[in-house]
């Protein structure tokens, strides 16, 4: 067992507790709900970035490259100045949503490089430019631009051009969970001499600003010693903690709270505010943040000269010990290289037999996923009422957003989507994550989905809560497909599965599958309307609204999603009552749940009417008016695809051990087959195993052919969205209106959703996996028995697991470098990233055009993209490199 896998242990029995310090500082806290206390809930325009620098934060913090203990009560972040900008670069900058032409979007250069599960070992890498920052153009320009206009980047003006920057590593090393070694290793990519303030920062979470407490904390300046300067940390809830750090040129003291002169006009109590930092470097007057020495906001500087080409690192330590006398010295030297050592040891048995570029874009997927978990803190309750120590909210507030979610209280570590771009948990985001995760640590996996499903997060009824932009949104419910992901990874890494973490799930998923069914069968046909389920603009209307004259829409996703549910329950019924077998009963409950969802979406109503159109060959959603007139939306994507993910393969060796289920199963299906019934299963003899799937095998084939056909859905990256064929755009009228949609393979063109997503034809990573999952569980059933031409009208044949394994690869192929050692998901600069400051540099977007590859909306969304991580390790576990390798050589 390799060192880190041993913390690992550690950890989780309870020993040595590894995670009370992590990357858990927020990117941004600014325009987040959380933080919204205005009259008419414009989140983005109450606290905008240009007040984060002078304003406290209620319900978190934020920094670059930061890390925090495990309730962010202390944290350590970066800031910088190159002596141009109007202010410390002392938090990522970037538009908010109505800024954007595309959306919200941050405007730096940053990398997530490498991260243990433990963050016994950090890299993160910031490029900050030696010219003035364009803040201003940033702005302006995206402002001039429309939907179909590429975003204005920061490499876009020009700014890198000459090579005029610096790459600023900024690398921790844990000694022991309360004692971290920290560099900051600045190189001046320039050819020119060039200077540079660094001002690594202490500070305390602001609390005492809106509660009353017993104590503030403090940070307070120790005792000189010649070799290091030393700071004492001391807060009611924390052990004291003492940060080393090489003597600077100046040491500043502040408090972190708000600057009420400049926000409100008003006099402040005393000149040590948040920002004080700002003005003391700008006007090069350290007068007032020198002349005391504690504080709650803490930062030696250090002023670097550096010439062209050179470099310079900085070492701090923060830790509990009070009483190091060489804390910069060779052991903090001999903790980085072991640590480092440790990292690449723990990597390993992932990248051995990659590529060398394989293995770097699954080593910084995973490391970004690491990176991306972060303190969580809102209790709804206290939020909807205000503060004690501040004035109180309107009154409409208690009426407003997720005004219905008062039993919602999050104080917790989680994996969010993107620290700047989604800096709060997504419920269906959320279950993706963990699938990666668990590769390297399955217990916070496990952790992330009990958590989502406790008391304090879940709603009285049953609902999972969506995002905190509206709680009571509708995401898809892919919960207990993910938890079930989660425990066969485990399972298969260490031989054993965690039957209690299925039971844990198990209850609480029972209890939101009936919200489910209460609440979106609004006819009780096991036909599901769902609302807004995630895919936001893909339908030629918004769905999360009413319909167009009334009525309402059945969905063939949303009901492929509840039938996905109900086959993921019996997984986990099943699982569970191999060791129990009372949970037979409830596997037979889904079992009964997934026939009737399957009869609902295939056979004939009482009209004569389905979501399938025989001619067509796809399943639509259908409006359903008024009159009770059905009217087919007939637009080929993700929605019809997505019913050929519910299919799952019982063996026989399953049924045998669960006798009680396998007697109702079979007594069911009889029953069923006696009264003309619409049978799941189509063929069954004793002995056999059984094929549960939402559509029967000859519609499954007739969407597999659209699947792999390159002029529809299947892409040299992935499977679109949209079918191409709409090209041509699909229109339909309704009550004299004219409702249409067209392929649309980039950034959305519609403002729909605010225009920062697009599912009309770019490549979604989480999607694209679901459908390989499904199309390996085909293959479990029917082996060569089903070959089809991949891609479509190839003449080349191949069975449904070779066909999982090269569409996994044109994902991973997103990533990789080209014969002209270009990146697609960078193709917007790639002359920037052929550089080779960048062309080992890797981003993980939110998605993907779907005919070029180029990385579209969040730029650090490894959040459920970082899933790519898993599709290179499942190449490898299958052989594919090997295999493929042989057939280029034969070709």
């Amino acid at each position: 067992m390799n060192a880190e896998k041993k913390r690992l242990q550690e950890n989780y029995a309870h020993g040595r507790n590894w995670h009370v310090w992590g990357p858990y500082l927020s990117e941004r806290q600014w325009g987040t709900v959380r933080e919204d206390y205005s009259s008419n809930g414009d989140a983005w325009g109450y606290f905008t970035h240009d007040l984060a620098r002078s304003r406290a934060y209620r319900w978190g913090e934020d920094g670059i490259a930061g890390i925090s203990d495990i309730k962010c009560n202390l944290c350590f972040s970066m800031a910088f100045w190159n002596g141009k900008d109007s202010i410390l670069k002392e938090r990522l900058f970037g538009l908010t949503g109505p800024e954007g032409n595309h959306g919200e979007d941050v405007k730096e250069l940053y990398y997530y490089l490498d991260n243990t599960p433990t963050h016994s070992y950090m890299k993160y890498l910031y490029k900050y430019p030696q010219h003035e920052y364009p803040y201003g153009p940033l702005i302006s320009i995206n402002r001039q631009r429309g939907l179909n206009h590429l975003e204005y980047e920061l490499p876009d003006t020009g700014i890198f051009n000459k090579k005029e920057y610096f790459d600023i590593f900024i690398t921790y090393a844990k000694e022991s969970p309360t004692d971290i070694c920290i560099k900051i290793s600045v190189k001046n990519r320039s050819k020119d001499p060039a200077k540079l303030w660094v001002l690594p920062t202490l500070l305390f979470r602001n609390d005492w600003g809106f509660k009353y407490v017993d104590k503030k904390p403090e940070i307070k300046l120790q005792p000189k010693n010649e070799n290091f300067g030393k700071v004492k940390a001391s807060h009611p809830k924390l052990y004291d903690y003492f940060l080393y750090y090489e003597n600077p040129d100046h040491q500043l003291f502040t408090e972190n709270d708000t600057n009420a002169r400049r926000l409100f006009g008003l006099e402040n109590e005393t000149p040590f505010v948040k920002d004080l930092f700002h003005e003391a470097v700008i006007k090069e007057d350290y007068s007032v943040a020198e002349s005391r020495d504690f504080g709650t906001k803490f930062s030696p500087l250090y002023r670097l000269e550096l010439d062209g080409k050179s470099s310079r690192t900085i070492k701090l330590r923060l830790t509990k010990d009070h009483n190091l006398s060489d804390p910069l010295g060779e052991e903090f030297t001999s903790i980085f290289e072991t640590r480092k050592r440790e990292a690449n040891e723990f990597y390993e048995p992932f990248t051995d037999g990659l590529s060398e570029d394989d293995a770097n874009i699954l080593k910084q997927a995973l490391a970004g996923m690491l990176w991306t978990k972060q303190y969580y803190n809102l209790n709804m309750e206290e939020w909807l009422a205000g503060d004690p120590k501040q004035p109180p909210p309107e009154p409409w507030r208690k009426y407003g957003r997720n005004s219905q979610w008062k039993n919602l209280i999050n104080e917790d570590i989680i994996s969010m989507p993107d620290k700047w771009e989604y800096p709060w948990y997504a419920a269906w985001d959320l279950a993706f994550h963990c699938v990666p995760l668990a590769l390297v640590d399955p217990e916070f996996a496990k952790h992330q989905m009990v958590l989502i499903l406790r008391e304090w997060y879940m709603s009285t009824k049953g609902q999972i809560p969506a995002y905190e932009w509206s709680f009571s949104d509708v995401n898809p419910p892919v919960q207990a497909w993910a938890s079930y992901r989660i425990y066969e990874l485990e399972k298969k890494m260490t031989g054993k599965g965690d039957v209690q973490f299925l039971k844990r799930v198990f209850g609480k998923l029972t209890i939101n599958f009936t919200w489910w069914v209460n609440q979106k069968d609004k006819y009780d046909k096991n036909i599901f309307e769902g609302g807004f389920l995630g895919l936001d603009n893909i339908g030629i209307f918004d769905r999360s609204q009413s319909m167009p004259g009334g009525g309402h829409l059945e969905q063939a996703d949303g009901t492929a999603w509840m039938a996905l549910y109900s086959l993921n329950m019996l997984q986990i019924a099943l699982e569970i009552a191999k060791v129990d077998h009372s949970y037979e009963d409830m596997a037979t409950k889904f079992f009964e749940h997934f026939v009737y969802i399957a009869e609902s979406l295939n056979a004939l109503n009482e009209d004569g009417k389905s979501l399938w159109d025989e001619i067509d060959g796809f399943f639509f959603d259908v409006l359903v008016r008024p009159n009770n007139e059905s009217v087919p939306l007939k637009t080929r994507s993700l929605v019809g695809l997505m019913t050929i993910n519910p299919a799952v393969k019982l063996s026989k060796e399953t049924l045998d051990a669960l006798p009680s289920f396998k007697d109702r199963l079979v007594w069911f299906r009889n029953y069923r087959k006696n009264k003309g019934k619409y049978l799941v299963i189509e063929t069954y003899a004793e002995g056999d195993d059984i094929m549960l799937a939402l559509v029967p095998k000859n519609r499954m084939k007739i969407l597999v052919n659209a699947l792999i056909d390159e002029n529809e859905f299947l892409s040299d990256y992935g499977i679109r969205s949209l079918s191409k064929i709409h090209k041509k755009p699909y229109n339909i009228m309704l009550d004299g209106s004219i409702f249409g949609i067209k392929y649309d393979p980039a950034e959305s063109t519609s403002y729909m959703f605010g225009g920062n997503s697009n599912w009309r034809g770019p490549i979604w990573m989480p999607m694209n996996y679901m459908i390989i999952d499904a199309l390996r569980e085909y293959y479990k059933y029917y082996g060569e028995e089903l070959q089809f031409e991949f891609p479509k009208g190839s003449r080349e044949k191949k069975n449904l697991n070779e066909i999982s394994l090269e569409i996994s690869n044109r994902l991973v192929n997103l990533f990789r470098k080209d014969e002209n050692g270009n990146r697609p998901v960078n193709q917007s600069h790639k002359r920037l990233y052929k550089d080779k400051k960048f062309s080992e540099l890797v981003l993980f977007y939110e998605y993907f055009h779907g005919d070029t590859g180029r990385g579209l909306g969040a730029s650090h969304q490894t959040g459920w993209t970082g899933i790519v991580a898993n599709l290179i390790v499942e190449l490898k576990e299958h052989n594919y490199f090997a295999m493929a390798a042989t057939e280029e050589k034969s070709n």
